[in-house]
Formats: C-alpha cells, sequence, structure tokens
C-alpha cells in the first residue's frame, strides 16, 4: 500500500452498540483512566491553560439578516469539542454537535453528534463515528466514578432530578457499582412526565432487585432520605432545581451534570465538600460565556463548579477548598473519610472523555471488523 494512502473507520449508531459503547463497567474503568490521565497533566484542552471545554457558537437574539440563525429554541447551538489525550491513548480527537429544543416534537434527539479521532503526528482521521451513545456513557460514567471515590459505600437509595437520556446513563453506571440499591426515586418536569414513566419502567424491565420505584411529586420528596442524588436537567428559560439544605441528610453526596443550585451558598461554603472533575474549566467558562441581563447584572448560571470558582475568587472559600477527581484517584487528596459529610460536585464534560472512550470503541470495533473503511485519498491531490 502507498503510504500517502489515508482509509478510516466509520461507525454508525449501531456499529457503536455492537462495539459495546453500552458497556457500562468498560466506559467506568476507561473514564477513571481518564480523569487520572487530567490530574497528571497528560492531555491538551482547549484555551491558553489547556483546560476548556470547548468552543461554542453563541447565536444572536436578532439580526437584521433574513433567515439568520437566532437564539429562538431552548438549548440551540454548536459545539466544538477537541482535546488530545496522552497515556496508552496518545491520540487526538473532537466531538462536534449541533442542537435545537425544536429537534424533539419532530423525532429527533435534542442533540446530534459526531466524533473524530485523529492521528497526533500527521492529523489523519483515524476513526468517525456516531456519538449520541458515546456521549451518554461517557457522561453516565463520570458520576459513577466519583461517587466510587466520594460517596458512602452502604449506597441503597438514588435520586435522580431529571429523567432525560442523561440520567438513564449515569443510572446504568451507578448499577454498576452498587449491588445492594433498594430504591430508586425519580423526579421529572412533573410526576406524570412521559421521561419518568419511562425511566421507571426502564429500571423495573432492567433492575429486579430494585424493590421500590418512586416518581416523586416534589423536588423536596426527591432530595430527603437519600444517599446519593445525580442531578441532569436541560433548563428552558433558566429553571433549574433549586435545592434546599435542610432537605438534605447527614452523608448525602450530590452529582450535578446539568444546571442546579441551592437555596443557601453560605452552606456550600462552609458546609459542603466540594469536588470537580475539571477545576480550570469553570474557571475559563465564567470568563468567556458569563451572561448579563440587559441592566448588565451577572446571571446566575446554575452550575456549582462556577459556584466554587466565584468563591474562590471572591475569597469566600480557598483554592484548596475544591478538590479535583483525578487527584483523589491517585491519591493526591483524600476521598470520603467521614460518613456524615455532604458531598457537592460537579461534572461538566469534556472531549478527553469521548476521545478515550471513543477509542476503546474504535478498538473493539477494529478487532471485531465492525464498521466501514472509508478511504480519503489513495495519494493526496494537492502533495508535496
Amino acid at each position: 500500500m502507498d503510504n500517502t494512502e489515508i482509509s478510516f473507520l466509520y461507525l454508525n449508531e449501531n456499529d457503536m452498540i455492537q462495539a459495546g459503547v453500552l458497556d457500562a463497567p468498560a466506559c467506568i474503568s476507561t473514564t477513571e483512566e481518564v480523569l487520572a490521565l487530567l490530574s497528571d497533566g497528560d492531555v491538551l484542552m482547549g484555551g491558553k491553560n489547556h483546560r476548556e471545554h470547548g468552543i461554542q457558537l453563541i447565536f444572536p437574539r436578532e439580526s437584521p439578516i433574513p433567515g439568520f440563525p437566532l437564539e429562538d429554541s431552548p438549548d440551540r447551538r454548536f459545539m466544538s469539542m477537541p482535546g488530545y489525550l496522552g497515556g496508552r491513548f496518545h491520540i487526538a480527537g473532537e466531538k462536534y454537535y449541533g442542537s435545537n429544543g425544536r429537534n424533539v416534537p419532530k423525532g429527533l434527539p435534542r442533540s446530534i453528534l459526531m466524533f473524530t479521532l485523529n492521528d497526533v503526528e500527521t492529523g489523519a482521521p483515524i476513526a468517525y463515528m456516531s456519538a449520541n451513545l458515546l456521549s451518554a456513557m461517557r457522561t453516565g460514567a463520570v458520576p459513577a466514578v466519583m461517587a466510587k471515590y466520594t460517596a458512602r459505600k452502604d449506597i441503597h437509595t438514588i435520586s435522580f432530578l431529571g429523567t432525560g437520556e442523561i440520567n438513564r446513563a449515569i443510572l446504568k453506571c451507578f448499577m454498576a457499582i452498587y449491588d445492594n440499591v433498594t430504591t430508586i426515586k425519580l423526579r421529572g418536569s412533573s410526576a406524570r412526565s412521559k421521561s419518568a414513566l419511562s425511566m421507571k419502567k426502564f429500571v423495573e424491565d432492567n433492575y429486579p432487585d430494585v424493590r421500590e420505584v418512586i416518581i416523586c411529586e416534589t423536588l423536596e420528596q426527591a432530595c430527603r432520605d437519600t444517599d446519593l442524588i445525580s442531578e441532569a436537567v436541560s433548563t428552558i428559560n433558566r429553571q433549574w432545581p433549586l435545592v434546599d439544605p435542610a432537605w438534605l441528610a447527614p452523608g448525602t453526596t450530590i452529582i450535578s451534570s446539568g444546571t442546579m443550585d441551592l437555596t443557601d451558598h453560605d452552606f456550600i461554603a462552609d458546609h459542603m465538600k466540594k469536588v470537580v472533575d475539571n477545576k480550570g474549566m469553570y474557571d475559563d467558562y465564567v470568563k468567556v460565556y458569563q451572561e448579563y441581563d440587559a441592566d448588565g447584572n451577572k446571571l446566575s448560571t446554575g452550575t456549582p463548579g462556577i459556584f466554587f470558582s466565584e468563591m474562590i475568587s471572591k475569597g469566600r472559600i480557598r483554592d484548596s477548598d475544591v478538590t479535583e477527581i483525578g487527584n483523589i484517584i491517585r491519591g493526591r487528596a483524600p476521598g470520603r473519610t467521614n460518613d456524615d459529610d455532604i458531598y457537592l460536585i460537579s461534572a461538566g464534560g469534556m472531549p478527553i472523555l469521548d476521545i478515550g472512550w471513543g477509542y476503546e470503541c474504535y478498538r473493539r470495533a477494529k478487532d471485531k471488523g465492525i464498521g466501514t473503511w472509508l478511504k480519503l485519498w489513495d495519494s493526496p491531490y494537492m502533495g508535496v
């Protein structure tokens, strides 16, 4: 074969399923490895400090140009998330997606995602794959890794704030690490929401050892008397869950993968253990994406990791009060040492997670002969 020929492996969604993209234990293991590499500094992401989530196209609210795309729908955006992952992976990649709340009535996912793996030296594509399931599973695996190191070991009751695909993926990953879950509490957009009823049936069909699945009437009901809370809410008009600390039992762990807030930020500062996936990412987000109202007042973000960054900048807490999960994994910082501690954890999503799990799915597919090889060229027309 001519050494200038370039081919890459294309994996559609069914190919990804055959390659094991839904394999929760393997995804959790890979995700833990990736978070440890982040702690080592053996990764690159965007921005000057190499920690940015990605680059987002921000639509204007109005434009004089006919047909110009506007911010006229919930969650409308385009996002590019490039990165490099070191260690045994030593590979680059990018997740790219478009999102629009108007997709749902059309029977489409809110976001439609694709992912590319590239050779670090040449930049040549290695694989191009469907990424909705890839992204959901790596998102679900992060809370499982975080819970492994911060939640109490005797987890019997888990609450899910939000009953969409992300919390369903998180549920799969939690159930892969906890054997004694007896009660699952669900808080959807309403007690009879389609997604809440669907998730209830999913639990009942797939996890027969769970004795009780409760669709909660209120947020308070979901947050009381539980060991572990997973928040993954896609908000409209900045209406995210607002949790009263009085609802939280000693030892509760809250992991936010979306947007939420507490009624008392002094409680966050003084009485909660604070853990994040990527401290620098939240610092950059405040600088780049902070929004303001018409009078120039800063709007709340609803993201715990950003609350922590703002508290540090104001001198309300110390930088050392916020721990990156990778440092706990590597033994550079302690995990849970007291059963009564209440944890608030922020998981914001990073391209290196897609790279890690995407690489594993590509490797499996290649070994099993799954997917379609596509040729970029036999030799480049614009050669040297």
